[in-house]
């Protein structure tokens, strides 16, 4: 007899993963401009910084706001190493290391000191500490840049005019149309770094440890009550969880050669953050694949979208108004809010539950 496993929703859901997976690992070749490439290593960076905060909130039911200051050590610790010590793969391992240090310290200490407190009360700790964190990387401006963030070279594969390969002319060679040059490197560099990250929580949610983190969020005393020591289980998420988000931070870093307030600890990173885990479905990798596609496709290209509506509908009276690319805010909240009435579980979360098991 048939093991009974997927719905049909699942096997979308995992179809559409595929399909993902294909566009961002072929990404330079389809879409050959900047921007595009741009856009692909930010959806890949924030697929991992969304999926290690879904090990928090969403399997375990830990809410925390200092999800960005992690992200912040890992960025500030490869921009400083490489600002200090020069565009050496040796910066970026020790400012990666020191990220990831920094990170299980402040974790480990808010873990085991906060995580007995309960639901909105820890949410607001770690909010104090990250816009502690914030303050300090505005103020200490000899060692972080203040405002104006830190600028540094990467490795030499990844500058723009590095060959990874040339023609017989000594020309840098091009394959489909597209250089094979230092750029290339640099997305690719980005691309499994970041999938390699994604499988690991992946297979993390599906073991073991995995299985009691649910428990845990379902009914923590039933899971104490057991002999599941819930504490240690909670600080060991939240220190997990740190250690991602402070990996993809290194990475981006890496990857943009610039590293600020703005793009490292801004609590509107945050947001982004929740309405990813929201959008996408909490309680699901996938979800985080999907929310974080969604959201950073919007961010870029729904205000040239709707500078398109707008010219297409001028002869319409008010629509065009409505339609402003300055008012894309508003219409991507109408789009949450949509997302949130009609896929109340996320889309991936609700899309899983649809259809009968095959």
């Amino acid at each position: 007899m048939k093991h009974v496993k997927d719905t049909y929703g699942t096997l979308a859901i995992k179809l559409v993963m595929a399909l993902i997976f294909a566009l961002l690992l072929f990404a330079p070749f389809l879409f050959q401009d900047v921007r595009a490439l741009e856009v692909a290593a930010r959806i890949c960076i924030f697929i991992v910084l969304v999926a290690s905060y879904d090990l928090l909130i969403g399997y375990t039911g830990i809410v925390s706001f200092a999800h960005t200051m992690f992200f912040g050590f890992g960025s500030y610790g490869a921009a400083i190493a490489l600002k200090q010590m020069g565009p050496g793969w040796d910066a970026v391992a020790l400012g990666t290391l020191a990220g990831v240090l920094v990170s299980l310290v402040v974790a480990t200490v808010i873990g085991l000191v906060s995580l007995r407190v309960k639901a909105i009360f820890f949410a607001m700790i770690t909010l104090a500490a990250a816009s502690v964190v914030l303050v300090l990387a505005s103020q200490l401006s000899q060692l972080t840049g203040g405002e104006d963030g830190i600028t540094y070279r990467a490795p030499n594969i990844f500058k723009t005019a590095t060959k990874l390969a040339v023609d017989e002319d000594g020309k840098v060679l091009r394959w489909f149309g597209v250089k094979l040059n230092g750029k290339l490197a640099g997305y690719y560099f980005v691309f499994f770094t970041s999938l390699a990250l994604f499988l690991i929580m992946l297979r993390i949610t599906v073991s073991p440890l995995g299985t009691v983190l649910k428990a845990i969020r379902e009914n923590e005393s039933r899971a104490e009550a057991i002999g599941y020591r819930v504490v240690a289980y909670r600080t060991f998420v939240f220190c997990l969880s740190a250690v991602a988000a402070s990996l993809a931070g290194s990475i981006y870093a890496v990857w943009l050669k610039y590293t600020g307030p703005d793009t490292a600890l801004s609590f509107a990173i945050m947001i982004d953050i929740l309405l990813m885990v929201v959008i996408g479905g909490m309680g699901t990798m996938w979800g985080a694949v999907i929310g974080a596609v969604l959201m950073v496709l919007a961010q870029y290209y729904l205000r040239d979208l709707m500078g398109a509506a707008s010219e297409a509908t001028a002869a319409i009276p008010l629509l065009p108004e409505l339609l402003a690319p300055d008012r894309w805010l508003f219409w991507l909240g109408i789009i949450f809010i949509l997302l949130v009435y009609f896929f109340p579980r996320g889309i991936a979360g609700t899309v899983m539950t649809k259809g009968p098991r095959v």
